[in-house]
């Protein structure tokens, strides 16, 4: 008799906006892949600080600023769960976000933005990148 087993580490699907990042790390010039990404919903953690009022209203995302070393200020968006999970396994709250959209709204301050920042296909651009490269019309 064969017993089912619960494999959680079967491959999971990849998203267009994970196939758009593994373009642009082979072409950063690639708009058709920035298009897909701006196109694309993001997993954008909510910080721990934020209230409960913030983290449920559909106007408000507060951005999880992250310092790195040398004291760049970088905010980390997943393309996935498992994404994020690897990166930042304690994350409970997440919004999900049109990136178009986020960008668009980008703050003029030297805000760096990461995309699935701990996977081979990772993309991280600064805030003039973000405002130019990613963002949309919203709608």
């Amino acid at each position: 008799m064969d017993t089912p087993s619960n494999d959680n580490t079967a491959p999971q699907a990849v998203t267009p906006a994970q196939e758009a990042l593994t373009v642009l790390a082979l072409n950063t010039g690639d708009r058709g892949a920035f298009d897909t990404l701006a196109e694309s919903d993001v997993l954008v953690p909510v910080p721990d600080d934020a209230s409960e009022e913030d983290a449920s209203d559909p106007t408000v995302v507060a951005l999880p600023v992250l310092e790195q070393s040398g004291g760049e200020q970088v905010v980390p968006v997943f393309t996935s769960e498992m994404e994020m999970a690897d990166l930042l396994p304690f994350v409970s709250r997440y919004r999900l976000v049109p990136l178009g959209a986020l960008a668009s709204q980008w703050p003029d301050a030297d805000l760096s933005l990461t995309i699935d920042a701990s996977s081979p296909h990772g993309l991280t651009l600064d805030s003039e990148g973000v405002r130019t490269l990613l963002a949309r019309p919203q709608s």
